[in-house]
């Protein structure tokens, strides 16, 4: 009989195992193995039954084996020890502590998911996985972070796949009062709520769940509260769901409300106000704007109030395709910016942070990238190859600037090697190495024999073998009313055969079935009778997304032939706790994407650290970590004819690296049957390139390079009374209403007849500054080589300086300044060079900055 309402009712645990609750209370367990090897030593079975989920744990545990443990006076100083060392953890100064005065009080962190355990499913993919991985980084590194999202009532969805291989969604309710949550509330106890105005006097109301992610608080936004309509209980009801409104309305609640919370928050904690915030993708955009709105509040215009919220805020872009850019209706949008949602800020100024390069400003779509960009005065990819592909997707934002000047960085994303190396990798590091550490262990030590090196990696593979036939077995008995599997489930896989893992989201452009483009070939590889490979593959596709569906259907269809069924599997419902197995028990990583659509693909990182070697086109992180010892590149076809002959030629490759390179070396084996060479890669793998890939190399970057310099720029603006971000909206404001006056007008050379490397070029340059000054311009000399007349390559910048007079050979102080400078030639080629203007003023982080430009004609 089906129940009308479910909840959780929680354990009352013994006095003695109060140390229990306190660890249960705190993420840092999905992180931390001793912590879970103590949940697990309650009950192993029950362990395993709850997903490795403490709260879940002691919600299910007989009382009688709780009493059994409160007496145990060992388990009950083994749980008092490890709440001590949690304890340590939260208190003790840590990386970010060592890094002086000048730094940020706190940075806030918005993203639309954060993908933490498994026991709290608030993630669909990289993305959320991503902001959960820079949560626990923070955390280990003591960086003052407050984490921002949204709670969803039902998460993104469970997968199941149909007997004809069609994706099916299911939306199971999240009991929060289950979760490793807790309510913000305030002193008196009540809940705190905040509260977005609505079109037509309406309003949003949505509470605070709070999760402790070791040291970092990670604050949700739930709406489905009694105060609000049945509609709008709904608002955080799924990720990623519903229609534009739908997902307009979560946005502006992650955006203004989020900011909302933080503040409430910090009153209420005793913490700082926020000095930086953090934009995971565009989706949290209209934080921005709140902020604009308070600080008109306190008496700035909307231009000096956006200087203060642009020098604070960092804005991450993951998205390598325009089409993947939340777009909203511009009539939609216009609804519901209104001066009682954001009091202060004018419309007119709001859409204009929309406007898309080269579009009908009374017609633009409202691009929510856009806005990131416009909002936030520091920007990067998360990659170095997706930032090359954000600095010519976006670099229309900036005309007339070479793309290497676009303002848009990169920071490679990383992964949390605490969260994902396999226990048994780390219980050997221990063991043989002396350390816990996995990330920066000397795996090539001697102190670890290759023999026994395989015999760990082979139990990881036996793991996700068994593994992979139990979740067919239960998705066997789900798909067919409880009748139990047939016998080949479970012969599935075999852990002493070489095993590829391909898991990820499935958008057409990640070519799920790329592998599928010779099927007799992939026969033959999966079967071959001296060196058979086995693949293990997981993924889902968007609900709305039918195309992504047809490749799952169409993979899972190859697979069901009775002679590969046991040699390729899809698991269904992938997700963190999958993934956990997935990738130890994984030896090639394959990744596959149409280049440079990758912005990272973190999911290769993962299987490095667990001692896989990645087998992946040359895109995201691969194409800057690539090297023989790490594993094998996928050549791309960029100059195929159509996408048709690309993949085609591209899955040749993919054929031929398995069949003549990967399976040879794995089955080459020595007396004791290991593949010594094999190993002695994995183990460079782990040793060189894993600490290049730890989330805590990304976390510093993000604070050495972007947080802190963020903090200090808001700290310059919002000195005396906020007088530079009045000073420089002033600048900003004349400069414009300035620039279409300002010109290169005359442009001579001497000094250089027959042009050899040392000589030196001498310019003169007449300038017409339309009014502004020399200070408030750069004068420069660009120039490098040039093999084209359209561009200068590896391009320099002289700076030109003005006449002594400040005015132009006929003494005018109205007409042209002169500026005057000298190149030298240092090196032999092809030369060019060209002379421009570009704005200057203290406060500008960059020349291109405010886009404008004024190059020699």
């Amino acid at each position: 009989m089906k129940p009308i309402r479910k909840f959780t009712v929680r354990a009352v645990v013994p006095t003695p195992l109060a140390a229990l609750e306190e660890l249960a209370a705190n993420l840092r367990w999905s992180w931390h193995e001793p912590t879970r090897r103590l949940f697990e030593a309650i009950d192993p079975d029950l362990w395993r039954a709850s997903r490795r989920d403490p709260v879940a744990l002691l919600g299910e545990v007989a009382p009688e084996r709780l009493a059994e443990l409160a007496s145990d006076e060992g388990f009950v100083r083994w749980a008092d020890q490890e709440r001590a060392g949690l304890r340590e953890y939260l208190d003790e100064p840590r990386w970010f502590q060592s890094l002086g005065a000048e730094v940020p009080r706190t940075v806030a962190y918005f993203s639309p998911e954060f993908g933490i355990t498994a026991a709290l499913p608030q993630y669909s993919g990289g993305l959320g996985i991503l902001a959960g991985d820079h949560l626990k980084a923070a955390s280990d590194l003591g960086v003052p972070l407050v984490g921002v999202g949204l709670f969803y009532k039902a998460g993104y969805f469970s997968q199941s796949i149909t007997d004809d291989g069609w994706q099916q969604e299911r939306y199971p309710v999240l009991d929060p009062d289950g979760l490793p949550l807790s309510m913000l509330r305030h002193p008196d106890g009540t809940p705190v709520q905040v509260t977005l105005a609505l079109p037509d006097e309406g309003e949003l109301h949505a509470r605070v769940w709070t999760a402790a992610v070791g040291r970092i608080p990670l604050l949700m936004l739930d709406t489905d509260i009694p105060a609000n309509t049945d509609a709008l209980r709904s608002v955080t009801d799924r990720l990623y769901g519903g229609g534009g409104e739908h997902r307009l309305l979560q946005e502006l609640l992650l955006g203004v409300g989020g900011a909302r919370a933080v503040k409430l928050f910090a009153e209420l904690t005793g913490r700082p106000q926020p000095d930086v915030y953090h934009m995971n993708e565009g989706h949290a955009g209209f934080l921005g704007l709140e902020r604009i709105s308070t600080h008109i509040g306190e008496g700035l215009s909307f231009a000096e109030a956006l200087q203060l919220v642009r020098a604070g805020t960092v804005f991450t872009t993951h998205t390598p395709v325009p089409a993947g850019i939340d777009r909203f209706d511009r009539g939609l949008v216009e609804r519901y910016l209104t001066s009682s949602l954001l009091p202060g800020v004018d419309l007119a100024d709001a859409l204009a942070l929309v406007v898309e390069p080269g579009a009908d400003p009374a017609t633009s779509a409202f691009n929510m990238a856009v806005m990131g960009l416009r909002l936030a005065q520091r920007a990067n990819g998360v990659s170095k190859l997706h930032g090359e592909v954000s600095r010519r997707m976006f670099g229309d934002l900036w005309p007339g600037f070479d793309r290497d000047e676009v303002p848009i960085a990169s920071i490679t994303n990383g992964v949390h090697a605490p969260t994902w190396t396999d226990p048994a990798l780390l219980a050997l590091a221990e063991s043989h190495l002396g350390t816990g550490d996995t990330e920066h262990a000397d795996w090539r030590s001697d102190a670890v024999s290759d023999a026994e090196f395989w015999n760990v990696k082979r139990s990881m593979r036996l793991q996700l073998v068994e593994d992979a036939r139990r979740r067919l077995a239960e998705a066997w008995r789900d798909q067919h009313a409880g009748a139990q599997p047939p016998k080949w489930v479970g012969g599935v896989l075999d852990p002493d055969t070489l095993t590829v893992g391909f898991a990820r989201r499935v958008p057409t452009y990640k070519r799920l079935t790329l592998m599928l483009q010779d099927p007799e070939r992939l026969k033959a590889i999966l079967t071959d009778p001296d060196r058979p490979v086995q693949f293990v593959i997981a993924g889902k596709s968007h609900p709305a997304d039918d195309e992504g569906k047809r490749l799952i259907q169409k993979l899972v269809q190859f697979a069901s032939q009775p002679e590969l069924r046991e040699r390729i599997v899809f698991l269904p419902d992938y997700d963190m706790g999958m993934a956990e197995l997935l990738y130890p028990g994984c030896d090639v990583w394959l990744n596959n994407p149409l280049r440079p659509l990758e912005a990272c693909g973190t999911s290769g990182m993962k299987a490095a650290m667990n001692g896989a070697l990645n087998l992946s086109i040359l895109d995201g992180w691969w194409a800057e970590y690539a090297g023989d010892d790490f594993g094998w590149v996928i050549p791309s076809a960029d100059a195929a004819g159509d996408a048709a002959e690309r993949d085609a030629l591209e899955a040749a490759s993919l054929y031929d690296l398995l069949e003549h390179r990967v399976a040879t070396r794995y089955y080459e084996r020595d007396g004791d049957g290991v593949p010594t060479e094999w190993v002695r890669r994995v183990r460079a793998t782990l040793g060189e390139l894993a600490p290049e890939l730890g989330a805590d190399r990304m976390v510093r970057q993000y604070v050495e390079e972007l947080y802190r310099p963020a903090a200090e720029q808001a700290d310059r603006v919002a000195a005396d009374n906020d007088r530079g971000a009045r000073a420089l909206a002033a600048y900003r404001d004349r400069v414009r209403e300035a620039w279409p006056r300002v010109q290169v007008v005359h442009v001579e050379s001497g000094g250089v007849e027959s042009p050899h490397v040392g000589d030196e070029l001498r310019l003169r340059a007449h300038v017409d500054l339309g009014g502004l000054t020399p200070d408030d311009v750069v004068v420069e000399a660009v120039h490098g080589r040039s093999r084209s007349d359209e561009r200068i390559e590896q391009a320099q910048r002289t700076p030109l300086v003005p006449s002594v007079s400040g005015t132009d050979d006929a003494g005018d102080p109205a007409g042209p300044r002169l500026f005057t400078g000298s190149i030298v030639l240092d090196r032999a080629g092809a030369f060019g060079y060209t002379v421009r203007v570009v704005p200057r003023h203290p406060l500008l982080v960059s020349a291109a900055e405010l886009g404008l430009v004024a190059v020699a004609g």
